[in-house]
């Protein structure tokens, strides 16, 4: 999915269904062109080290916690939070092409 070419829920949904929440640590964030990226953190990993390795990255968003239902099939068909999930990508991509420093959020707009 990428932010530049109307994103949808619907397409945010499906990037969310791909994960399992029980496997791990997810980490949600946006690349130097507006793609948008949920990936896999390992045990013990901590966001900075992810970050070190992800130059191209330039927003993110608090790490979600494995076991807490974020990611997943049922985060996938819960539409409500994902409008929240994709305002905040939104409001982050914006904020991020105007900074030259990564853009980190913790919370949802």
């Amino acid at each position: 999915m990428n932010l530049n070419n109307q994103p949808s829920v619907n397409a945010l949904a499906k990037l969310f269904a791909t994960r399992k929440d029980s496997l791990d640590n997810h980490i949600l964030w946006i690349n130097e062109t507006g793609d948008v990226h949920l990936d896999p953190l390992p045990c013990g990993e901590e966001e900075t080290r992810f970050e070190e390795q992800h130059p191209q990255m330039r927003a993110r968003l608090k790490m979600y916690r494995r076991g807490h239902g974020y990611v997943g099939k049922k985060a996938a068909a819960d539409k409500e939070y994902l409008e929240r999930v994709l305002q905040t990508l939104s409001l982050s991509w914006k904020q991020a092409q105007s900074e030259s420093t990564l853009v980190k959020v913790n919370s949802y707009s």
